[in-house]
């Protein structure tokens, strides 16, 4: 470093200045980054290798090798199987892949603030009016991605028996993040991908089948032991830090990729996209495409696309991303104008409602579709409809005796 007159604080500067004033550059932060050969390459090697093989292992329980009881084992530890598997190669290689970044202390990273977070730390009394409007935005942001989360895990198509608890979720869930808030640490909510697959990894199958046939899907063992060992397990990790310091990144990003993709799996509109890019006679026989017109199945698909489009553009650049919660909102109108375009009856199979307000005895009116229709209703006024529900193959079908082109 050189003096000068006008500089006092030689750390505050850019490298550009320094460079101009003559400085000498030191530290990291300085100095020309070094470039080591084939860390890129065996990035991509753990990357593709954990996935892979979180792949093939999750669905080694359908193998024809070892007994059943092996197979299961595999199956359901894939992803620490992978993880070992492939931080031990990285560890033999001896690449300097970037490695997990953990802390060694217990402590706040903040070193100038404790434990417990004041109130106001020094801003003014009126500043809790001006706290509203963001405090709206988060409470709508942390409601729905709460409750779609919920709805998401008690569909019916995981037939389970315990009932749903949004409401008490939900009061428990703030009573936490108002910890979280004293303590200055960051909110949480139910998160979408660990919870799906945390139900896809309890999910029962029928033992014996005929052969070449997919076990049959009975239902999910609902208990608390796994939550509870989890969560044990995440409070323990602090006493790991050494040891989770040596999982290479990209193994973390294999492990993320498969989450997200096995997540996808009997995602109704998953399979509605992949349906558009199929000819009809290679299409699945999914049990919506029997009792809904292709077309509208493909309308309702691409309005679902143009709206997830529209949030993650919105979500991206930092200058939008504060209007992500009211666009959650108006998502909420969107799905109310979808009542104009689609019927009840189709809503119904495509967009099922929340669990706890289907009422399987309730009678859906598949005549209201479209404005004209709900003027033509409006003008000849109510008219009887008798509706009868049979169950099959897990979705339900409405009968009709009268309909609006009948009158």
């Amino acid at each position: 470093q050189v003096t000068h007159p006008h500089v006092s604080d030689w750390n505050s500067l850019n490298k550009t200045f320094c460079e101009a004033m003559n400085g000498t550059m030191e530290g990291t932060g300085c100095d020309t980054p070094t470039y080591v050969a084939d860390v890129f390459l065996m990035s991509i090697l753990l990357f593709l290798g954990t996935f892979l093989l979180s792949v093939e292992l999750k669905d080694f329980k359908n193998a024809l090798f070892f007994p059943s009881k092996v197979r299961q084992f595999i199956s359901d530890f894939a992803v620490i199987i992978a993880i070992f598997s492939m931080s031990l190669l990285d560890y033999e290689v001896g690449i300097p892949t970037p490695k997990l970044e953990v802390p060694h202390e217990f402590k706040p990273t903040l070193p100038t603030r404790g434990w417990l977070i004041h109130p106001f730390n020094g801003n003014p009394v009126y500043s809790i009016f001006l706290a509203l409007p963001p405090a709206l935005l988060g409470t709508i942001l942390i409601f729905m991605d709460q409750q779609i989360t919920s709805v998401i895990v008690n569909r019916k198509e995981h037939k389970l028996k315990k009932k749903c608890g949004y409401h008490l979720d939900l009061f428990i869930l703030a009573i936490l993040i108002q910890i979280c808030s004293i303590m200055g640490l960051p909110w949480f909510v139910a998160a979408t991908v660990l919870s799906i697959n945390h139900v896809n990894s309890l999910k029962l199958e029928s033992e014996c089948s005929a052969p070449g046939e997919k076990p049959q899907f009975l239902g999910v063992r609902e208990q608390r032991v796994t939550h509870i060992l989890i969560f044990l397990t995440i409070g323990m990790s602090v006493f790991l830090t050494p040891l989770l310091g040596h999982i290479p990144m990209p193994v973390l990003f294999g492990v993320f990729l498969y989450m997200g993709i096995a997540s996808l799996k009997g995602l109704q509109f998953f399979d509605r996209i992949l349906i558009i890019l199929m000819p009809n006679k290679y299409q699945p026989d999914y049990m919506f495409l029997r009792q809904v017109p292709i077309k509208r199945v493909h309308l309702f698909t691409i309005i679902q696309l143009a709206c997830l489009a529209c949030l993650w553009t919105i979500k991206s650049f930092s200058t939008t991303s504060i209007l992500f919660p009211l666009m959650l909102v108006v998502m909420i109108g969107i799905r109310k104008a979808l009542d104009l375009i689609f019927t009840r009856r189709e809503l119904k199979i495509l967009d099922d409602i929340m669990p706890e307000m289907t009422k399987r005895n309730q009678m859906l009116k598949d005549d209201e579709v479209g404005c004209g229709n709900k003027f033509a209703r409006f003008l000849l006024g109510p008219r009887l409809i008798t509706s009868e529900y049979k169950e099959k193959d897990g979705a339900d079908c409405v009968l009709n005796s009268a309909k609006l082109d009948q009158c």
